[in-house]
Parts: structure tokens; C-alpha cells; sequence
């Protein structure tokens, strides 16, 4: 399915891991927002629960192990074009998650990763609704 004018919405997974009082971040390497900083995460394969897609692609992106834990929140987001047709549509499913095992090292689609303290999320401007994930993640730890 193309990801512009699809005949369906996407879903997508977001994973806010922690590392102690540390979160991850990757770097995107590819389309969309390719060179954004953001959560670990990716489109859902056929067959996968929500929850499997957030530990796989955590585990692509950047080899880590996690624990899967509560639901943050799923957010749509949707772009329509000058004549307001839906352009693109995911549906964003956000976890939050804690660091089992692995050294985190960009791989797969992720251009960069690195742990991060919350306080300094500035730096990297982040999405909103990114930053809002983060703050609800942080009140379910």
C-alpha cells in the first residue's frame, strides 16, 4: 500500500524506552521526516500484534532488547492535501517500554540512537505530539 493516498489507514507503533531515568531516541534515516529525531518504532506487519511490532522494531532499530509495558496513547494523524484528500494516514500506537539487554547502536532505518535525559529534550525538536507521549510515559513510570 503506498504510503501517500493509501486506500487505508497505516499503523504505525511508537516505544518510549527507558533506561533508568534515561529515554532512547533515534535519528530517522529514511522518509518520512528522514533526519528527525523521534521515538523507536515502525509500521505494524500483518500477523503482529501492536506489541510485537514495538519490540521488533526496537530491536531493529537499534538492537535492543525491551519489556513492553502500558499503552501511552494512540494519536491520528492525518494529512490532507490543498482539495482535502487524505494524503497520508497512520494511526500511532505509543508504548512504553523498558530497557532489558543490548548496547544501543543505529541500525536498520535509524540514521542515529542515543540515551537521553528527559530534561534535555529541547535539543532535539521533537515532534508535539512526541513530547506529550514522552510526559504521559513518564507519569505511568
Amino acid at each position: 500500500m503506498s504510503r501517500e493516498y493509501p486506500d487505508a489507514p497505516m499503523v504505525g507503533v511508537g516505544v518510549v524506552v527507558w533506561r533508568g531515568d534515561e529515554l532512547l531516541l533515534i535519528q530517522r534515516g529514511k522518509p518520512p521526516r528522514e533526519g528527525a529525531w523521534s521515538l523507536p518504532g515502525g509500521r505494524q506487519k500483518l500477523g503482529e500484534t501492536t506489541r510485537e511490532t514495538g519490540r521488533r522494531e526496537v530491536m531493529e532499530e537499534t538492537g535492543l532488547e525491551v519489556e513492553i509495558g502500558e499503552l501511552i496513547d494512540v494519536i491520528d494523524a492525518i494529512s490532507r492535501d490543498d482539495e482535502d484528500r487524505v494524503r497520508m494516514q497512520y494511526t500511532l500506537v505509543d508504548y512504553t517500554a523498558e530497557w532489558v539487554s543490548g548496547e544501543a547502536v543505529a541500525a536498520s532505518d535509524a540514521a542515529g540512537c542515543r540515551w537521553v535525559d528527559p530534561d534535555d529534550l529541547d535539543a532535539f525538536e521533537l515532534w508535539d505530539e512526541t513530547l506529550r507521549v514522552i510526559a504521559l510515559s513518564r507519569t505511568q513510570r
